[in-house]
């Protein structure tokens, strides 16, 4: 059985333009990354474009919003979800995009900002 593969558009949000089109055999959520033409990429946002055929809509082709980005180092998993820095710091925000508000850059490691959320 051959996967199913997503004609998808890459689109940056800043500046705004179209990076290009390419196809998917995976669905990528806002804080994946995605390595096109040699660059990495945080998506930020994935929306739908459906085609009416036969009566029925059906999905066409998926657009991602994106900003370049580097994959992170530290990651932790929380809820089932990976997320930038460390979770048990009570400045973490919990999210895939984002570390932290006094130390967005990172690391963590070293931050002197790190106060234990378990204390």
């Amino acid at each position: 059985m051959e996967p199913d593969f997503l004609p998808t558009e890459v689109i940056l949000t800043n500046p705004r333009q179209q990076l290009g089109k390419v196809q998917l055999d995976w669905t990528p959520q806002p804080g994946n990354y995605l390595d096109f033409e040699g660059r990495t990429y945080a998506v930020l946002e994935r929306r739908h474009r459906y085609q009416l055929k036969a009566g029925r809509y059906r999905l066409h082709k998926i657009a991602l919003y994106v900003q370049t980005a580097q994959r992170p180092s530290e990651k932790s998993l929380v809820a089932g979800r990976w997320v930038i820095g460390d979770a048990t710091c009570s400045y973490n925000a919990h999210s895939e995009i984002m570390r932290c508000a006094v130390n967005p850059d990172g690391p963590c490691k070293s931050c002197r900002f790190y106060e234990n959320s378990a204390v």
